[in-house]
């Protein structure tokens, strides 16, 4: 390491022992999220018993069981309009599934949210699923999870960023709790919520997700909640069938985002209140419940179902038209439920069906890559897809398949549309989210790579009048920079004098003639050839200017460089550069310039050889 410009004080990254504080607030975070997730199955089980069979019971049902006939329409319809009264007087944000509104908090409204978002989210969620929603718990319980998180931040002393951190932990840990999923909660934070792979973030949220994870065990029980018999190690022809799933399932996810979202506009057409639309989406929920009853609630025996390959034929048909038109019109109404179920029945179902004309595997082991692929497509987060199913069935040899579709799947996505499910929501309400994952240019830059090192310098007795002509004349060194450095008789840096200084002293007319060094600014911020832009540039964001001078580390008196705004540009400029303009590298001239003088070089010596006489 050099010691002597300080590049060894560099980090590869920015955490600092806060991150220990973060991690120990994650523990009860994590604790309270798996309590919480124990609640909201608990009412949906209660609302369920009593919507459906009449009774006052938490033992595990689903509305399948029932035999109301049709009146499971008017079962759907009450419960849909409950949500909607309470979205209109308690809060609208119960609406929806919970990512979007969960992202919005996060990335617009500093990680702050609501208390009675906490209480009405999975109040108005169980309501939801417990009266045949077709939807699951794990987007309640996100959200849920997330506004605990937000609300125990508060108590604290935090910064924005450090409250993002605890609210996604709150978020990781409800859906670690509920489906035993703890790796997948924790790449679903950092997929969906996070925007970024920082220790400072990534750690507390795995300690959150990781408690839960152990608290689920005497609150809920242990995983995996969809045992499967693990399926052989897998060859290329069946890696090569899961491309070509992947590749289809895409193509499904982007129908079902654009159905939903269809779906939501034809209800903004309608010339009622919003309050009422879950109650007209109910009805065709009820309808889709008395031609096929698997379509109603959670669906987590439908999902284990289609795992060990026990649907087959027309009823795999019959599921995935029914569940996706119900589910569509219903979360595009705006009722209250997660997406994360409905997406892995609907892949599954098309997974199983497209199993009957593979070669290889069983129709159980194509259900799961299609769960994968739908979400990694719908969603576009395919680490989140592959993971999630992997640890809802303990198959370790179905992972590569599952990488090898979710990753097409969501290749097919991110080509054909412009935003995920769950951003699409969001830029809908005129807020974009970019979701790419890069390295920030500024941190692999040094101000030494762009600083001008042709630094401007005046004497530091130069009257400002002197300095003004000499500009005004259109020096080569003076007039194209914003600012001038200022220097004392031994040539070191004695301050900094701008254009706006010069303009105020002409603009006061001094009787007496104000030398450089008197208009100048002689408190100097400046920055180290040998540090990141990013901290030179948020040293002057922190100090409102726009200029730094570059010192030697070693002789802070000694000017090297000028760093200016445009030099910050050029920055940009060059990875622009490196974005858009192609060409071959040096290499590919040179491998042709080689052949061409072995190719010459052969036939001089063939032309030169003696023929035969």
């Amino acid at each position: 390491m050099n010691h002597k410009n300080g590049t060894d004080s560099l980090r590869d990254f920015r955490t600092n022992r806060r991150v220990i504080l973060l991690s120990i607030l994650a523990i009860p975070i994590g604790a309270l999220s798996a309590v919480v997730a124990k609640v909201l199955i608990w009412l949906i089980a209660i609302i369920t018993n009593f919507s459906f069979f009449f009774r006052f019971s938490s033992a595990p049902v689903t509305p399948q069981e029932s035999h109301l006939g049709y009146w499971v329409i008017a079962v759907t319809v009450i419960g849909a309009l409950i949500i909607g009264l309470m979205a209109r007087y308690g809060s609208e944000k119960i609406r929806g599934h919970g990512i979007p509104e969960a992202l919005e908090a996060i990335l617009l409204g500093r990680s702050l949210m609501e208390p009675k978002v906490a209480v009405l989210k999975p109040i108005s969620s169980a309501i939801s699923i417990g009266t045949g929603g077709p939807f699951g718990a794990e987007g309640p319980i996100i959200m849920t999870g997330g506004a605990f998180g937000s609300l125990f931040a508060q108590l604290f002393h935090l910064t924005a960023a450090e409250r993002k951190t605890l609210l996604v932990a709150g978020a990781a840990g409800g859906m670690s709790a509920v489906f035993a999923a703890p790796v997948a909660a924790v790449l679903l934070g950092i997929e969906l919520l996070l925007f970024e792979w920082k220790p400072r973030s990534f750690v507390p949220v795995a300690v959150a997700s990781i408690v839960a994870a152990m608290m689920r065990v005497p609150l809920l029980g242990p995983g995996p909640i969809f045992p499967v018999v693990p399926h052989a190690t897998l060859g290329i022809e069946a890696l090569g069938a899961a491309f070509v799933v992947g590749i289809l399932t895409g193509i499904a996810s982007g129908l079902a985002t654009t159905l939903v979202y269809s779906f939501e506009d034809l209800f903004k057409r309608l010339p009622i209140h919003w309050m009422w639309w879950p109650a007209i989406g109910a009805v065709f929920v009820g309808i889709g419940g008395i031609i096929d009853p698997r379509v109603l609630g959670v669906g987590y025996g439908t999902i284990h179902q289609l795992m060990r390959g026990e649907l087959l034929g027309t009823a795999l048909i019959g599921l995935l038209i029914a569940k996706t038109l119900v589910w569509s019109v219903a979360l595009g109404s705006g009722t209250s439920g997660g997406v994360l179920a409905p997406l892995l029945i609907i892949g599954g179902a098309l997974g199983a069906l497209l199993g009957h004309w593979l070669p290889v595997g069983d129709p159980g082991l194509w259900a799961m890559i299609g769960m994968a692929a739908m979400m990694g497509g719908t969603m576009q987060a395919p680490l989140t897809g592959m993971i999630f199913v992997l640890e809802l069935s303990h198959d370790l040899n179905a992972l590569p398949a599952l990488l090898v579709g979710s990753v097409a799947s969501m290749a097919v996505t991110v080509l054909w549309l412009r935003r995920s499910i769950l951003t699409e929501k969001l830029a809908r309400r005129g807020r974009h989210i970019a979701r790419e994952y890069s390295v920030d240019l500024l941190e692999l830059t040094r101000v030494g790579d762009v600083m001008e090192k042709d630094v401007p310098s005046v004497p530091a007795e130069m009257k400002v009048i002197e300095l003004s002509n000499l500009i005004a004349r259109g020096d080569t060194v003076l007039s194209r920079r914003q600012a001038t450095l200022i220097v004392d008789q031994e040539n070191n840096l004695a301050g900094i004098i701008t254009r706006g200084d010069i303009l105020r002293v002409l603009r006061e007319s001094l009787a007496v003639p104000m030398t450089v060094l008197e208009a100048g600014q002689t408190n100097l911020v400046v920055a180290y050839e040998d540090e990141s832009l990013h901290d030179a540039a948020a040293r002057m964001l922190k100090h409102d200017i726009g200029r730094l001078p570059v010192v030697d580390r070693q002789d802070p008196g000694r000017a090297i460089g000028y760093l200016g705004r445009a030099s910050i540009l050029a920055a940009q400029a060059r990875f622009y550069e490196e974005e858009s303009v192609r060409g071959r590298g040096p290499i590919v001239p040179s491998m042709f310039e080689k052949a061409i003088h072995s190719l010459s070089s052969d036939k001089i010596a063939k032309n030169n050889t003696p023929r035969p006489s």
